[in-house]
């Protein structure tokens, strides 16, 4: 693609929440404004009030002591994440799903292209979700059985 964009992405085992496309780099501040305008009315509407674990990688917004203290003053657990595990992180085999859907895209411009990730992501159906976070459970007991190596996931 002829441009870039960066762009965060509500996902549950129930669906895809709102896309986010982010203009600035991301801080703990910046991050903390998309988990509050982004994340928590995604996981109203996909869980109502049913209890859930976020999951995020060790980015250093993400693991920020600011960030940690936003998610116990609102309540969420975080799901402890290793660090360099892209393999076992659903959000990545998600993004391949709408990287392969976008393959034909030809947008000309950072607008057109987040017009079609968006259209994509539109496309991302909840059992395509529920197949990617589903077998999460036994993929990290695997992981922690075999002590950090690799697995068959």
């Amino acid at each position: 693609f002829p441009q870039s964009v960066m762009v965060w992405g509500a996902k549950s085992s129930a669906g895809v929440g709102p896309l986010c496309f982010l203009r600035s780099k991301v801080n703990a501040a910046v991050y903390q404004d998309v988990l509050e305008h982004f994340m928590l009315p995604a996981a109203d509407q996909l869980y109502g009030d049913a209890d859930f674990i976020f999951q995020q990688d060790v980015a250093p917004a993400h693991s920020a002591k600011a960030t940690s203290t936003w998610f116990m003053d609102h309540g969420i657990p975080v799901l402890n994440w290793p660090a360099n595990s892209p393999d076992l992180n659903p959000t990545e085999n998600l993004w391949g799903i709408v990287k392969r859907k976008m393959r034909y895209a030809r947008p000309n411009n950072a607008e057109e292209l987040k017009a079609t990730i968006r259209a994509t992501w539109a496309l991302i159906t909840p059992e395509q979700c529920h197949r990617l976070i589903d077998p999460m459970p036994r993929r990290i007991a695997a992981v922690i059985q075999a002590k950090g190596a690799p697995t068959k996931y």
